[in-house]
């Protein structure tokens, strides 16, 4: 079952006093690009989220958004800078100096001057760490596959009607060009009749009919067309992602497509070939959004 590359989920969880919330959301991309919006104190993991994600997710543009819940247990706490506390001591005496005032200096006023106590990260257990986010990870990228899926599946059915359609096309096309170079024989006939009237040469005329038919035919291009159009019907099974394969088949059906417009000499043949194309565009478009 095909995958669609949109999507969004959600996941939290909560491991020994660590609390991770993450937003995953998802658009179509040749490759698998994930992108990592996260607190400081993950940044030596990112290495094993994207491993994470791409294990889930192969293709898309995927933004990962995890913050870090309030929880019981501290991530930083204010601890004191001495430099800096004995360069603001020794400044203020200096001062007291120069000024000839005097003056207690409070221990409230020293803590309340810039830098004098700063937050620093608290040493967590990278396990504890690895083990919450990983689980938060995973039901975020649960929740998103649920959705890519449903997705997936309104656009297999879509492509599958249109695929129908193609086929049928095909079958009117293939009947089609069959009648032209009958059409067009007939056509030469009567010229023969008239050129015979005035000394013209048949086997001339007839070897001309032969070169139109010859360069007319599209029964090869029918032919690989069919086959691309099982191809497709059978890579619309498969569990693995094949949006790059239905890509390219995309491409050879147009191909071929191409091939019978330039080789039609019949308007009737040709308004077919270009409905043709006109599905295989808006079974292209779907593709680009297939992982």
């Amino acid at each position: 079952m095909i995958k669609s590359m949109t999507g969004y989920g959600c996941g939290q969880a909560e491991v020994e006093g660590i609390s991770f919330s993450v937003e995953i959301k998802a658009v179509n991309h040749r490759y698998g690009d994930v992108n990592i919006r996260s607190p400081r104190l993950l940044a030596p993991l990112e290495g094993e989220i994207k491993k994470q994600v791409l294990t889930v997710l192969k293709r898309g543009k995927i933004d990962l958004y995890i913050s870090q819940e309030h929880t019981a247990q501290l991530t930083t706490k204010p601890v004191v800078d001495p430099l800096v506390a004995k360069a603001y001591l020794e400044a203020f005496k200096d001062l007291q100096q120069v000024s000839g005032c005097a003056g207690e200096i409070s221990l409230e006023f020293l803590a309340a001057q810039k830098d004098v106590l700063v937050l620093q990260d608290t040493e967590l257990s990278r396990d504890d760490l690895w083990t919450c986010l990983s689980q938060a990870i995973e039901k975020g990228l649960t929740s998103i596959q649920e959705m890519r899926q449903k997705e997936g599946i309104a656009t297999q059915l879509d492509m599958e009607n249109r695929l129908e359609l193609l086929s049928k096309n095909l079958v009117i096309i293939e009947q089609s060009a069959a009648k032209v170079p009958l059409e067009w024989k007939l056509k030469l006939q009567e010229r023969l009749s008239r050129l015979q009237e005035n000394g013209g040469d048949p086997q001339r005329v007839a070897q001309e009919i032969a070169i139109f038919a010859d360069r007319c035919d599209i029964s090869e291009e029918i032919t690989r067309f069919n086959s691309h159009l099982v191809q497709f019907s059978d890579l619309l099974q498969l569990e693995e992602p094949v949006g790059r394969q239905l890509d390219f088949l995309v491409q050879e059906l147009n191909r071929e497509a191409n091939t019978m417009g330039s080789k039609s000499n019949d308007a009737t043949l040709t308004r077919q070939v270009v409905a043709l194309k006109s599905e295989l565009e808006k079974i292209r478009e779907q593709v680009q959004n297939i992982e």
